[in-house]
């Protein structure tokens, strides 16, 4: 049986003003996943509903992979620097909160 695709989704909320900046920094940080193995592709989307919370713009990010152990591999060698950086540049201006989908054929 083949691995089945992986959306690895990312919704964020980012203080309106810190939005212009976190853009580009997020720019970069999508380029540096998709540099990694299993990664296949990335959309970046503004979030319309429901409406983020007051003084905020949401964000959600789809990352496209190719397999669950794709994922995994991420989440246990990269993500936890990768998250790190976007602490420490932006702490308390914006929240991320992360779920995983698979394709269905």
């Amino acid at each position: 049986m083949t691995a089945k695709r992986v959306i690895y989704e990312v919704n964020i909320e980012v203080d309106a003003a810190a939005h212009d900046e976190y853009r580009v920094w997020l720019h970069d940080h999508i380029a540096e996943i998709l540099a990694l193995p299993g990664f296949t592709g990335a959309k970046v989307y503004e979030v319309l509903e429901p409406l983020p919370s007051a003084g905020r713009v949401g964000l959600c990010v789809q990352y496209a992979l190719k397999s669950r152990e794709a994922l995994d591999d991420y989440l246990r060698d990269h993500a936890p620097r990768l998250r790190a950086d976007g602490m420490s540049r932006f702490g308390g201006r914006f929240q991320a909160t992360r779920r995983v989908l698979r394709g269905q054929r």
